[in-house]
């Protein structure tokens, strides 16, 4: 399983990173994706080579980085929104339903 870490309870407008440690696996394609309360689960940003993906809801406001000498993906959220209340997870990409862990969850008051 690959682990999220770093979420939290953050004010509208406010900044979270959340965290993904990585092992055994390659940091070459990784995605993290949200599942918001009554909603089906949904990818919201990859990272493939030096390719980056986000969806529309967060382009320009979360960066998607990663940093190899650590094993560890990262997730820079900003001007965050409370649609942007979820759990948060990381996965290889495509995603492998063995690797779903737990998540982190990330709430965004209004």
């Amino acid at each position: 399983q690959l682990q999220a870490f770093g979420g939290g309870l953050v004010e509208a407008g406010g900044s979270l990173r959340l965290s993904c440690a990585v092992s055994g696996v390659s940091l070459d394609r990784m995605g993290w994706h949200r599942q918001a309360p009554g909603k089906q689960r949904e990818l919201v940003a990859r990272i493939v080579g030096g390719m980056t993906y986000y969806t529309d809801s967060v382009q320009g406001r979360f960066i998607i980085s990663r940093d190899n000498a650590a094993n560890t993906l990262y997730l820079d959220m900003n001007t965050l929104k409370p649609e942007d209340t979820a759990v948060y997870y990381c996965n290889v990409h495509p995603a492998i339903v063995a690797y779903w862990g737990q998540g982190t969850l990330v709430t965004v008051s209004s």
